[in-house]
């Protein structure tokens, strides 16, 4: 019996299951839309929703007070990797793309900031594909 056990395992050790998930929340808030397998897309989902709603409520607390907005800019780049390079050799914030371009998108929105759509079988193993983005 799983009672009280969050998360799914995915077939990997803990450190790599880790890193698996901040790498592809990265990739989601990088790309906005992911193509991977059901059961990733599924695990990932709510870590990318919590963070959406991290980056909207430090945006409201910054106003305020701004050691609270640094404070959730922190709490957000402990859980994804924040620079990411592109093929031309550009690096880009995700960070400040998280909090400057996605929060306030979804600030009138309640949650829900993610879709998923099943595209079929993958060739080779037959896994379920699906494509994750972030709706609007």
């Amino acid at each position: 019996m799983r009672h009280r056990i969050a998360g799914k395992k995915l077939g990997r050790s803990g450190g790599h299951r880790t890193a698996l998930r901040r790498n592809l929340v990265t990739a989601l808030f990088h790309h906005e839309r992911i193509e991977t397998t059901e059961a990733k897309a599924k695990a990932i989902r709510s870590q990318a929703e919590k963070l959406i709603t991290l980056a909207k409520r430090g945006l409201v607390a910054e106003q305020d007070d701004p050691a609270r907005g640094v404070h959730a800019r922190r709490l957000a780049a402990r859980r994804i990797n924040r620079w990411v390079t592109e093929p031309d050799g550009t690096v880009v914030d995700v960070l400040d793309k998280l909090f400057s371009d996605l929060a306030p998108r979804y600030e009138d929105r309640p949650g829900g900031y993610t879709r998923i759509y099943k595209l079929g079988l993958r060739k080779g193993d037959a896994a379920r594909m699906v494509l994750l983005e972030l709706v609007e």
